[in-house]
This record gives structure tokens, C-alpha cells and sequence, in this order.
């Protein structure tokens, strides 16, 4: 990946973390954004610039539209393209159907579907052929083993049908776009030292969470040259979460 540029949202922790750590150890420049911890972005980036590649952090918000174009310009302006877009940020809201309040759908909507749109649309206006989108999605999306996930699960399925579409919309243009699925994974979202923890192990396969470095695998492998034929297409990393 040497010379090429990713823009990682939601970079400063967890999956959005080693997923710029990966692309970095891997060659490209990677800029990362994030809400609320500049301290921990810019620790990002020093381990960004350690795998000898530049690296920058731009405070954004998932939900809101402006602040994630200007995201994708400022990548452009600071290293004159973006060749990898990773739509990372992400919420999880959890609770009791009947306590969901609207102002919850509106947000998580937004955070999950709206601006994947987004980043898509304004990442794609400077991406040459080659180019690389690729969504973070949840294996919520695929299978809901446990309630109180349903506004989760729906946000996430939307990547589904935004992939499929923008895999044609921008295929003849020679750019790929693809969704992850990662399982229970080690974050500080959903730790696997958790009281829910074992629960969520006995819903796997394999009996255990995966490692962020896991989805940051399968991430880079679709960025890389082996993904330049896979588009379309939602990877599922769970530890057998939906065998």
C-alpha cells in the first residue's frame, strides 16, 4: 500500500485503531477521525508515524454530514488524494424496545447509515481507479441471537443494500466497496472481561471474541491487492457468531 492514503473513521480506539495501525504497517498514509479524545487520536498517530508513513487526525462527528465531508477534504488537502475509505465510527445503543425514543433511531441512523452514505459520496469525487470503500458493519446485521439490539441491527443491515449499490455505482470505475462483520469483539465497547462476556462466548463457534487485530486482517486484505475482485461483498468475523 505504499503511497496510498486511507482515511479511517473513528480511528482513536478499538477496531478504528487497529485497522489505521494495520494500513500504516502495511504502507499507506492514514488519517483518522474522532469525536471526543484528542489525547488518544493523537496517540493513534504516533503509532501511525512509527510504521514510517505520515499520519493526522481530524475531529469529526459520525452524525454530523459537514463535519465527515470535511474530514475526506482534509485528507485531500494534507496528502493530495485518498485512495481507502474505512466507514468505522459506530454507536451501540442497547435497551428494551419500548424504550426506544426517536431521537435514538434519528442519531444511530445516522451514526451507521447516513454517514456511510456520506463519506462514500465525498470519498468517491476524488477516488482514482483502484479505489478502495470499505464498511464496518455487525454480524448483529446478519443474525440477533439476544434482544434489545433491534435498533443496532437495523442501522448495521443497511450497510448490506449501501454496499451492493455503491458496488455498482462505482464499479465501472474500477473501485471496490465492501461491508466487515465483526462478532464480540475486545474493545472497550464490549470487553471480553465483561459480566456479559461468557454469554456472548456460548453464542460462537469457536468459544471466544475476536482480537481488533482480527477485523483489521480481513480490512487490509480487501484494501490490498488480493481484494481488487471482491465488491459487493459482506465478510462476516465472528468466530462463528452466525454459523
Amino acid at each position: 500500500m505504499t503511497r496510498k492514503v486511507a482515511l479511517v473513521t473513528g480511528g482513536s480506539r478499538g477496531i478504528g485503531a487497529a485497522i489505521a495501525a494495520r494500513l500504516a504497517a502495511d504502507g499507506a498514509d492514514v488519517v483518522i477521525t474522532y469525536a471526543r479524545s484528542a489525547d488518544r487520536a493523537a496517540a493513534v498517530v504516533k503509532e501511525i508515524e512509527a510504521a514510517g508513513v505520515r499520519g493526522l487526525a481530524v475531529e469529526a462527528q459520525a452524525a454530523d454530514a459537514a463535519q465527515l465531508v470535511a474530514a475526506v477534504e482534509r485528507t485531500v488537502a494534507a496528502f493530495g488524494r485518498i485512495d481507502i475509505l474505512v466507514s468505522n465510527a459506530g454507536i451501540a445503543p442497547y435497551g428494551p424496545l419500548e424504550e426506544v425514543r426517536l431521537d435514538e433511531v434519528d442519531t444511530t441512523l445516522a451514526v451507521h447509515a447516513r454517514a456511510a452514505f456520506v463519506l462514500a459520496q465525498a470519498a468517491a469525487r476524488h477516488m482514482r481507479s483502484g479505489g478502495r470503500i470499505i464498511g464496518i458493519g455487525s454480524s448483529l446485521a446478519e443474525r440477533v441471537p439476544y434482544p434489545g439490539w433491534t435498533l443496532y441491527a437495523m442501522s448495521k443491515s443497511a450497510l448490506i443494500g449501501l454496499t451492493k449499490g455503491l458496488a455498482r455505482d462505482l464499479g465501472p470505475r474500477g473501485i471496490t466497496v465492501n461491508l466487515v462483520h465483526p462478532g464480540s469483539t475486545d474493545t472497550e465497547m464490549n470487553p471480553a472481561d465483561s459480566p456479559e462476556a461468557e454469554a456472548e462466548r456460548g453464542y460462537t463457534a469457536l468459544g471466544r471474541y475476536c482480537d481488533p487485530g482480527d477485523i483489521a486482517a480481513t480490512v487490509a486484505h480487501l484494501a490490498g491487492e488480493g481484494g481488487r475482485n471482491i465488491t459487493g461483498a459482506a465478510i462476516t468475523v465472528d468466530a462463528g457468531t452466525t454459523a
